[in-house]
């Protein structure tokens, strides 16, 4: 069901798929059926979410992994992301989704200042959080972010969300072998701690 222009949904690309596309996964074609081609009849499910606007340009906003059910509303983490990185005084930012027992999932933000800003934390997490509500609205339920030293990421660049989802939700966090630095983790787990997390649920 193609969606109308400005409206998120799954990004696919109508079959048959060029030269050179993604052909199948070695020695499992049922594997690549059931997660490419099933899901829509005739489209190839691209993994990401996004939209199209009226001139028919193509917007990433992130991986479908990247939805969090808060509430009942799915949410992508990646657009507000987006959102937060448009505070001055932000460089860089990841937002993940916690475990909650009454919504399901929280977001959970992750900020990491622009050099030489000595401005207080409070100060720029509460401006992060009232550009979300601006933009999205209450219905986001983000409260939840913290400023850190720097964010945890492979070698290659890459944003270890699920290591730190793994953090704030108290299961066993395994740390990638492509991890640029180990200790950016720990740093992130002391800062998961001011802010309540993980939760420990008591025994009834």
């Amino acid at each position: 069901k193609e969606l109308p222009a400005g409206k998120k949904g799954a990004l696919c690309l109508k079959l048959p798929l060029p030269p050179a596309c993604l052909m199948g996964i070695w020695e499992n074609d049922e594997k690549y059926r059931k997660g490419y081609l099933d899901h829509f009849k005739g489209y190839y499910l691209t993994g990401d979410t996004g939209y199209i606007d009226k001139d028919g340009y193509v917007y990433v906003l992130g991986r479908m992994d990247g939805i969090i059910n808060v509430a009942g509303h799915r949410l992508s983490t990646g657009e507000m992301e987006e959102i937060i990185s448009k505070h001055p005084d932000i460089a860089e930012c990841a937002v993940i989704g916690v475990n909650d027992d009454l919504k399901g999932e929280v977001p959970m933000g992750f900020i990491v200042l622009k050099q030489g800003i000595e401005r207080d934390h409070r100060g720029i997490v509460d401006g992060a959080i009232a550009l979300i509500r601006q933009e999205i609205g209450a219905v986001a339920s983000f409260k939840l972010a913290c400023v850190v030293d720097a964010l945890p990421k492979t070698r290659s660049g890459k944003i270890l969300r699920k290591s730190l989802k793994e953090l704030a939700d108290g299961v066993e966090c395994k740390i990638p072998a492509t991890i640029e630095d180990a200790s950016v983790l720990d740093h992130c787990k002391e800062i998961i701690a001011t802010l309540g997390y993980p939760k420990i649920k008591k025994n009834k």
